[in-house]
């Protein structure tokens, strides 16, 4: 089951595990753009079924796993990848705005993880996975929403992974920089390392196989955010005050 499977990473990891042979639940709200992922998949002679739902609705999310399990039996891995960007100055930050960003970004992966878990839980298998991002270690300019949406997201997950620890469930917790997809289009800073979306799936799916309680990348991104967790602050500041890549 994956969240956010209409486009961008979501849309690339489940054509990807379906030509592995994995057999995927697509969710999103976007309806025309499922169903053309869903003939790609049967093109290559892949199992996919799309279904339409919200991740700000918990029953909508309910539902939809309800009719993945009625169809393939259970769920094995959920994908919590569905999450929306947002720049703003902090003098321009509107709460509605924040809002409904933190509602996607965080409490649309609790609707995907109670929806899956306790199903999870009772066979005593399972795997959940969160695409948050390298923004989760630290503020950075004109991102207040978006930076402390993924560091809830991450808290979240890790939560998770120690609470589910003996009980078959693993966690995996994601961590990309750049991706060229949809989220990241039309964005005149340069980003450092961008990475094309193929190669970052390739590694996204690794890091899934083999069960990673963590995987940050590309490493060299990650080892300069790495960097900044131990950097003083006022040296931070001064540092990532330099530069925005939201322009």
């Amino acid at each position: 089951m994956i969240t956010g499977a209409s486009s961008g990473i979501g849309r690339g990891v489940a054509v990807e595990l379906a030509r592995r042979g994995a057999v995927v639940g697509l969710v999103a709200r976007r309806a025309e753009l499922l169903g053309e992922i869903v003939d790609d998949i049967k093109m290559q002679n892949g199992r996919a079924l799309a279904v339409v739902a919200d991740v700000n609705d918990a029953q909508s999310i309910r539902s939809a796993a309800d009719k993945l399990r009625s169809e393939f039996g259970h769920i094995d891995l959920m994908i919590a990848n569905a999450g929306i960007g947002g720049a703003s100055h902090a003098v321009d930050l509107q709460p509605a705005a924040v809002a409904n960003l933190f509602n996607v970004n965080v409490l649309g992966a609790v609707n995907s993880v109670t929806a899956v878990l306790p199903e999870m839980a009772k066979r005593g298998e399972g795997q959940l996975v969160a695409i948050s991002s390298l923004a989760a270690y630290r503020g950075i300019p004109k991102s207040a929403a978006y930076c402390s949406s993924k560091a809830a997201l991450s808290s979240f997950f890790e939560t998770l992974r120690i609470d589910l620890r003996n009980s078959g469930v693993s966690v995996t917790i994601i961590h990309p920089g750049f991706i060229k997809t949809p989220l990241t289009a039309g964005r005149e800073a340069t980003m450092p390392f961008l990475m094309e979306l193929d190669h970052a799936v390739a590694k996204i799916i690794k890091a899934i196989e083999k069960r990673k309680k963590s995987y940050a990348f590309p490493w060299q991104l990650a080892s300069i955010v790495r960097l900044g967790l131990i950097m003083p602050t006022f040296m931070y500041d001064r540092i990532a005050a330099r530069s925005s890549y939201r322009e």
